[in-house]
């Protein structure tokens, strides 16, 4: 079954399943990090489809927190998305909630980011600007360390993305960071 989906129905999507403000930005702050990985690491091509599997990665997760990935591809088969998107967005999970394993390079960035865009972006809410645009890899690291600190960001998860992308953990903060700079225009609307 290979549908194409246009970004139009993955929005409608994640709204009829997402309601609460917080949900909605994290979907689009990983859709524009995605579409900037896709463009960084050679993937230009694809990056309507990067963008898809972020703004798409959580959709079940506001309503079904304890079938999260789970809950999910029986959504996305039902509505009849493309494998591939099933496969890349359901594998976030792995070794969480799925046996589903990161094999692309653009799963294994999904995984790396999810958690760390939401760590840096409780660092960034503690600065006066509020932003990312000018938080940089030392304050990162030190929120990283201090594990009462948007506790529910799984310093493990981020570390074994780091670990599957074959890049440092300073490099994968750093990526980040930029790719979150380079969508926050977006993402802050919400």
């Amino acid at each position: 079954m290979n549908v194409s989906k246009t970004r139009e129905e993955a929005w409608a999507l994640l709204n009829e399943y997402n309601k609460e403000p917080f949900h909605i930005r994290h979907a689009v702050t990983l859709e524009g990090v995605m579409r900037y990985f896709a463009a960084k690491l050679g993937y230009s091509d694809e990056a309507d489809f990067w963008g898809m599997v972020g703004l798409l990665h959580d959709l079940d997760f506001e309503q079904f927190p304890e079938q999260h990935c789970i809950k999910e591809e029986e959504i996305l088969r039902e509505r009849r998305y493309d494998e591939k998107l099933i496969h890349a967005v359901v594998s976030h999970g792995y070794n969480l909630t799925v046996n589903v394993e990161p094999t692309h390079e653009m799963e294994k960035v999904l995984y790396a980011t999810d958690e760390l865009t939401g760590l840096i972006g409780a660092a960034a809410l503690m600065r006066p600007s509020k932003s990312v645009s000018d938080i940089e890899l030392k304050s990162v690291k030190k929120k990283f360390k201090s594990t009462g600190f948007a506790a529910g960001c799984s310093r493990e998860v981020i570390s074994k993305g780091a670990e599957m992308l074959g890049w440092t953990l300073d490099d994968l903060i750093e990526k980040t960071i930029l790719a979150m700079r380079s969508c926050e225009a977006e993402y802050s609307k919400y």
